[in-house]
């Protein structure tokens, strides 16, 4: 009998630390109604990465009763349009947001059909080519900005359910998923703009010219000097582009960190740009909770 009461107490706490998975559509998203295959999962060197998704998804991470703050972060991890580096870019981000009372969603936003077992084989020789590469992804980065507004949306609307303040939702991104975060931050209606924004080494080049909205929230950017891709320059060009249009930005760039630092452990100064960007939130009135104390 103690045995069954065992099992059925694990069950109980798995059951509360399980992660709540939100469709973002009712059946097929916009755009999408073709798209058949099936989502898959790879690995490299222990890290995860999820590509082939056609079923755009928010998986929530919700801080523990008493300790939430009203504040959300709707999370894009990266990937190029072809896959998203899921841990790194996303499951850390939101487990380090939902430790300091802040409800995370982790955006699993639509990508470039995969044809064969290596997403990273397919999408390699584009970044050769720019033009080329922006041509293959054009078509999923318009859904992708839609997907972003659409997560916007539901964490607001849901926002009692979800334990968060309707007007304390921002949206994060990083590369690709920061390119879905601009776009979002360019173009928005009241039910889907973001209440801040923060944007890591983004992709820019592929998104049109726009102005800065005369009401564009709060911006946080973080790249580094020796990003991979080159696109440092992409990161202060959307800086200066707030600042210029007068509206609240912060920029960070390090001297070194490459491309896709996100949550790694490099000993190097950037390891700490979440520290700046929780100091940021709550600098801007976006409450978040202190960190956790680590017992030994």
């Amino acid at each position: 009998m103690k045995i069954i009461y065992l099992v059925l107490a694990l069950a109980c706490t798995l059951s509360v630390h399980a992660q709540r998975v939100i469709p973002l559509y009712q059946g097929k998203a916009p755009g999408s109604e073709s798209s058949t295959w099936p989502e898959k999962e790879t690995s490299q060197s222990g890290a995860r990465f999820v590509y082939n998704v056609t079923t755009p998804t928010l998986t929530a991470y919700l801080p523990a009763p008493g300790t939430a703050t009203g504040t959300a972060v709707v999370v894009c991890p990266g990937g190029g349009f072809h896959l998203l580096d899921i841990d790194n870019e996303g499951t850390n981000v939101a487990k380090w947001l939902q430790a300091r009372g802040v409800a995370a969603f982790v955006l699993k936003y639509r990508l470039v059909h995969i044809t064969g077992p290596d997403p990273a084989q397919q999408m390699m020789p584009l970044l050769k080519d720019w033009n080329q590469f922006n041509a293959v992804v054009a078509p999923v980065v318009a859904m992708d900005i839609a997907d972003g507004k659409r997560a916007i949306e539901y964490v607001r609307s849901h926002a009692r359910e979800l334990g968060v303040q309707p007007n304390r939702v921002g949206l994060m991104g990083f590369s690709a998923g920061g390119t879905v975060t601009a776009g979002v931050g360019y173009g928005y209606s009241a039910a889907n703009r973001p209440d801040f924004l923060a944007s890591q080494y983004a992709y820019l080049a592929v998104l049109p010219k726009q102005p800065v909205p005369a009401d564009a929230p709060p911006l946080f950017v973080a790249a580094a000097s020796d990003d991979d891709l080159g696109l440092a320059p992409q990161s202060v060009q959307l800086y200066s582009g707030w600042q210029a249009a007068g509206k609240p930005a912060e920029l960070h760039v390090y001297a070194k960190g490459g491309h896709g630092f996100g949550t790694k452990t490099q000993h190097l100064p950037v390891d700490s740009w979440l520290d700046r960007f929780g100091a940021w939130l709550a600098q801007q009135g976006f409450p978040i909770a202190a960190a956790p104390v680590i017992k030994h």
